[in-house]
């Protein structure tokens, strides 16, 4: 079985591993806490996405860098500055910048330091963590949010978290309390309160579900252009 064949098993199994992920989120948005298996889930999903990458990186290697040592470890390059990531392709990635450059010159537009890719850097550090100290917390939150529809006005929504009115403030037209800090009751307005559940990763403060599902496109969109580049 070549690479490519194992790559698209892998991802496969991320697709039924993020189901199942998504699914046991849902379940628990009533707990405190993130379940041990789940948590399994989770490592066994972003390792099997590491791998996407790596066995991308050999294919890279086999493809177009002739003179690289395939003794040393090899990993899809990932770094947090630009001299660092020079110093990786010299390194691991000999001669690719001459035979292949729109390909290196896609591998270093994804990388963390470029905006738009912190996606990369945050996956990075989930798996590392996974890998070398525990598997990786999560925190509950739990954000309201109110939602006000005016007739013939509009609609406006807020966190009250994040905002406090003053007297003699109106939504639309129609009056806010200062004190309950919602309208007053109108029967030309319908006032919702949301309460959003979530599970973010500890330290990270980014919300699990999302950067899971982004890991998984976007790893899916590295394959493919490096692909018709191989």
């Amino acid at each position: 079985m070549s690479r490519i064949d194992d790559i698209n098993a892998l991802l496969k199994r991320a697709d039924e591993l993020y189901l199942k992920i998504e699914s046991g989120y849902n379940n628990s948005l009533h707990s405190q806490k993130i379940s041990s298996d789940l948590k399994i889930d989770i490592k066994d999903y972003v390792g099997h996405l590491r791998s996407v990458l790596d066995y991308l990186a050999g294919e890279i290697v086999i493809k177009h860098c002739p003179n690289a040592n395939l003794n040393n470890k090899l990993y899809f390059p990932i770094s947090s500055d630009r001299a660092k990531f020079d110093k990786i392709i010299k390194k691991s990635y000999p001669d690719l910048i001459i035979n292949s450059k729109v390909l290196h010159d896609y591998l270093e537009s994804i990388q963390p330091y470029n905006n738009g890719n912190d996606w990369l850097s945050n996956f990075n550090e989930i798996n590392n963590k996974n890998k070398h100290n525990k598997l990786v917390e999560q925190v509950r939150t739990e954000i309201k949010r109110v939602n006000v529809k005016t007739q013939g006005i509009g609609s406006v929504s807020w966190i009250p978290e994040s905002i406090r009115f003053g007297p003699g403030v109106y939504i639309g037209d129609i009056p806010v309390n200062s004190i309950t800090q919602m309208p007053q009751q109108s029967p030309r307005q319908i006032v919702t309160v949301e309460n959003w559940v979530d599970f973010k990763f500890e330290g990270l403060g980014i919300s699990a579900l999302q950067l899971l599902k982004e890991v998984l496109s976007q790893i899916k969109a590295v394959f493919k252009e490096v692909q018709s580049h191989l």
